[in-house]
């Protein structure tokens, strides 16, 4: 039996009012997607740093606010900077090199190819080690012109690269100066209507703030420490082996840079830095391998821990989720911010209590 729902014209356009406003809203933000990732990335970055910010203060005075701040960002940038400009050379020439040579160097190491024609006769296999020297060639071949086609397009997006990057940083340097007072007004407004809204809001707001700052902080000191170690190792297998000593900067920035990558940079380093030296020493790579394993294992439970603190007290399953989602979402960006974003949703699950109890009152 059907039945017949009047509905007045009035709430008949108000819907489809609410429905076109939602639309026009969506539509809004997937064009400003860009510039609003831009902005929470400034805004990120400004509140990880300004307790180095608050450092600098201390050595040229409170009065300089504005001065701690840009001296701040720009050395940061500086480094890292001047880091990716030494890295980036290094590992592009050494890839390049390392999927050039793998064959040829698989060919003269001819030791054990009598051994493996024999297990390759036994299957029915002819000349086994001609055709898996000529299949890694060709499967070299195939990943240097795509390294070569990726890192072509790669320059190709660097002019809007740039554009973001110096619109980030110069945001993230008025955030700084700004953004403090601008909180406070925001407070003293919400308190004048509500003070215990206004009490718990701000100490969401700051324990996220602390989250931020402490795990950025915790990561990057842990991230230099891991650079640290890599030179060491490959400075003394240089010694060793009779390489370039050069080649430990470079590989000590490689592995500073993708520890910021949670759970996955160490493993990149490994595979990375050994394939690098290995191609200088095979024995060398095997080496760096190893004992690079054994101190992860030493700084994942003893050393971490100690400099990182309780920041963020997240499971571990928890955390491979959130990073699994962030390089899903962002990619590699996504990878980076997934965990402190993880640990600010936890504030927000426990101060629920306080939420709730400010609705039910």
């Amino acid at each position: 039996m059907s039945k017949t729902v009047d509905v007045d014209t009035k709430t008949f356009v108000r819907f489809w009012l609410i429905v076109a406003i939602l639309a026009i809203a969506a539509i809004l933000l997937v064009q400003a997607s860009t510039g609003l990732l831009i902005v929470g990335i400034a805004i990120f970055i400004a509140i990880a740093v300004r307790p180095l910010v608050l450092k600098v203060e201390k050595i040229i005075g409170k009065e300089r606010h504005a001065l701690a701040s840009g001296l701040t960002v720009g050395g940061l940038v500086l480094i890292v900077g001047t880091a990716l400009a030494i890295v980036g050379p290094t590992v592009v020439s050494e890839t390049t090199t390392f999927l050039k040579d793998a064959p040829n160097m698989l060919q003269e190491e001819n030791s054990s190819w009598d051994t493996i024609d024999e297990i390759g006769k036994f299957f029915g296999i002819e000349n086994a080690h001609t055709q898996i020297v000529n299949n890694l060639r060709d499967f070299s071949g195939y990943l240097l012109n795509g390294f070569k086609a990726n890192f072509l397009s790669s320059v190709g997006a660097v002019g809007s690269f740039l554009a973001g990057l110096v619109l980030t940083i110069i945001i993230a340097i008025l955030w700084l100066i700004q953004g403090p007072e601008i909180m406070d007004k925001l407070w003293q407004k919400i308190a004048s209507k509500n003070n215990k809204v206004s009490k718990v809001s701000r100490r969401i707001v700051s324990r996220m703030a602390n989250v931020i700052s402490k795990y950025v902080g915790g990561q990057t000191l842990v991230a230099l420490l891991d650079g640290l170690v890599t030179w060491a190792i490959v400075f003394v297998l240089s010694l060793i082996f009779g390489f370039s000593s050069g080649l430990a900067f470079p590989m000590a920035l490689i592995a500073a840079i993708f520890y910021l990558i949670p759970m996955f940079g160490p493993l990149i380093t490994a595979v990375v830095v050994s394939l690098i030296t290995f191609i200088s020493a095979p024995a060398a790579g095997l080496i760096f391998l190893v004992v690079y394993v054994i101190y992860e294992q030493v700084e994942n439970n003893v050393i971490a821990p100690k400099i990182q603190g309780d920041a963020l007290d997240l499971p571990s399953v928890i955390i491979l989720i959130a990073v699994t989602i962030g390089i899903y979402m962002f990619g590699l960006l996504g990878a980076i911010i997934s965990i402190p974003i993880a640990g600010m949703i936890k504030v927000l699950v426990d101060e629920y209590p306080n939420i709730r109890a400010l609705r039910e009152s």
